[in-house]
C-alpha cells in the first residue's frame, strides 16, 4: 500500500520528538560544563562530582520501566507532557542547590523525571511510524540528543560566564515547560485520533505499522515477564556497553579535555562538542543503513549489522585515543568512538519496538534502564580508576572490551521474535 506524495503529518511528530531529544540533552549535559563553578561554590571534589553525575543516571535507570509502562497505558501525549514539565522544574531547582546532598537529591529526581522521555517516544513511534521508516526516525531523534549536547557545551559555557550557573539552570528549565505545553496541544496518541491527518496517510500508517505479526502475549505486562525474555536480556546487555562509552562524552569528556590539554572553558566547549556532532552523524548513518537493509528484505541484518559495526568503531576509537598526545588527535579518535557508539542506537531502539509492539514503552524502558546502569558506572569509574591508577588509560580499555562483548550479544538477538516468545 502506498500514500499520496505530500508532506506527511507523521513527520511533524518526528520534529516534536527531535526537539524533545535536543532539549533533553541540553538540560542533561549542562551539569558537566558547570562542574568547576558548582564544585567551587559548593566545595565539592572530583569524587563528589562523580556521585552527582551518577545520581542522575541512577534516577534515570530506576524509573525507565515504570515510565515506559505508563506511556503504554496512558499514551505518550499525557505522559511526555507531564514528565517534561517535571524534569524542567528540577533543572531549574539545580540552580538552588546549597550543598552536596541537596545537589545529589535534585539531580536524582531530575534523572527520574527524564526517565520516561525515550520510552514515550518509542511508544509514539510504534503508533505513528511504519516499520520500514523506524530506523531513520529513531536515528533522527537520537541525533537531536547529540546535537543538543554539542550545542549545549559552548552555549552553556557562554551562559555560565555571563549569567552564572544558577541563573543558567533556571533559563533552561523554563524552555522545557514551553515544549510540554506545545506537545499536549498538538500531538495525539494515534493517527486515528488526529483531525489534521489525511485518510490516505492514516490508512498507510495503520497498514504498515508492523509486518509479520507474531503471537502476542495476553498476560498483563510486568518486569518479571520482561526478564523471562532472552531478547530482553541481550538488548539490556548490549545497551549497557553502549552507554558506558557514550556517557563519558556527557559527563567527564569536558573536564577531562579541559584539564589534560590546559584549555579555557569556551575552547574546551567547542572541542568537546565535536564528538557529539559525530554522534549525530552516527545516528543518521545507522538509521539510513538499517532502513535500506530492511527494504532489501533482511529484517535481522538491518538491526544486527549497523549495531555491530558501530561497536567495532567505538572500540577502535577508545583505544586510539590513548596514544594521542595532543587535543586534535584525541578528539579525532574520540569522535570515531562516539560515532560508533551512536550507530548502535537506531538498531537498538528499533529492535525494542520490533519485539515490544504494543508494549514498546516497557521494553525500551527496560533496555534503557540497563543502559543507564552503564552510565551510572561510567560517571564513577572515570574518577575512581584515575585516582587508583593515576591514569585514564584503564577506563578506555574497559570501554573497548565492553564494545567487543556487545558485538557477540547482537549476533544472538532475534528482531522478529516477540519478547514473549524468545
Amino acid at each position: 500500500m502506498s500514500e499520496k506524495k505530500y508532506f506527511p503529518r507523521r513527520y511533524f511528530m518526528v520534529l516534536g520528538t527531535f526537539l524533545l531529544a535536543l532539549l533533553l540533552y541540553i538540560d542533561r549535559v549542562c551539569i558537566s560544563v558547570a562542574k568547576e563553578p558548582i564544585s567551587g561554590t559548593l566545595n565539592l571534589n572530583d569524587k563528589q562530582m562523580g556521585w552527582v553525575l551518577a545520581a542522575f543516571s541512577l534516577g534515570y535507570a530506576f524509573f525507565q520501566t515504570p515510565s515506559g509502562m505508563l506511556s503504554d497505558k496512558l499514551g505518550p501525549r499525557k505522559v511526555l507532557s507531564v514528565i517534561v514539565a517535571v524534569w524542567s522544574g528540577f533543572t531549574a531547582l539545580t540552580g538552588a542547590a546549597w550543598n552536596f546532598i541537596s545537589l545529589l537529591v535534585v539531580r536524582f529526581l531530575f534523572g527520574a523525571g527524564e526517565a520516561g522521555a525515550f520510552p514515550g517516544m518509542s511508544r509514539a513511534i510504534y503508533s505513528w511510524i511504519p516499520l520500514q521508516e523506524r530506523g531513520l526516525v529513531t536515528g533522527i531523534n537520537f541525533s537531536g540528543s547529540r546535537l543538543g549536547a554539542a550545542f549545549a557545551l559552548p552555549l552553556v559555557a557562554w551562559m555560565i560566564d555571563d549569567f552564572g550557573w544558577r541563573t543558567s539552570f533556571v533559563i533552561l528549565g523554563c524552555i522545557g515547560v514551553v515544549w510540554a505545553g506545545a506537545w499536549f496541544l498538538l500531538f495525539r496518541d494515534n493517527p486515528e485520533e488526529h483531525s489534521g491527518i489525511s485518510e490516505d496517510e492514516k490508512d498507510f500508517i495503520i497498514a504498515t505499522r508492523q509486518q509479520n505479526e507474531t503471537e502476542k502475549t495476553t498476560e498483563k505486562i510486568s518486569m518479571a515477564i520482561l526478564l523471562r525474555s532472552k531478547n530482553m536480556w541481550l538488548a539490556m546487555g548490549q545497551y549497557f556497553c553502549s552507554n558506558f562509552t557514550f556517557f563519558f562524552a556527557l559527563t567527564w569528556l569536558f573536564p577531562h579535555v579541559k584539564t589534560a590539554y590546559n584549555l579555557d572553558t569556551i575552547e574546551a566547549g567547542f572541542y568537546t562538542s565535536i564528538p557529539l556532532i559525530f554522534g549525530a552523524l552516527g545516528n543518521w548513518t545507522a538509521g539510513a543503513m538499517s532502513d535500506r537493509i530492511f527494504k532489501n528484505g533482511n529484517w535481522d541484518r538491518s538491526r544486527i549489522f549497523p549495531a555491530s559495526l558501530g561497536f567495532l568503531l567505538a572500540a577502535i576509537g577508545l583505544i586510539g585515543s590513548i596514544y594521542m598526545n595532543n587535543v586534535v588527535g584525541a578528539i579525532i579518535f574520540l569522535s570515531l568512538a562516539i560515532f560508533g557508539a551512536d550507530m548502535t542506537l537506531p538498531p537498538s531502539w528499533s529492535f525494542c519496538v520490533d519485539i515490544g509492539k504494543e508494549n514498546s514503552g516497557a521494553v525500551s524502558g527496560t533496555m534503557n534502564m540497563a543502559g543507564n546502569i552503564g552510565a551510572f558506572l561510567t560517571a564513577l569509574a572515570f574518577p575512581y580508576l584515575q585516582s587508583w591508577t593515576e591514569s585514564t588509560t584503564p577506563f578506555f580499555i574497559v570501554g573497548a572490551i565492553l564494545n567487543i562483548i556487545a558485538i557477540i550479544l547482537w549476533y544472538n538477538m532475534k528482531p522478529q521474535k516477540h519478547f514473549s516468545t524468545y
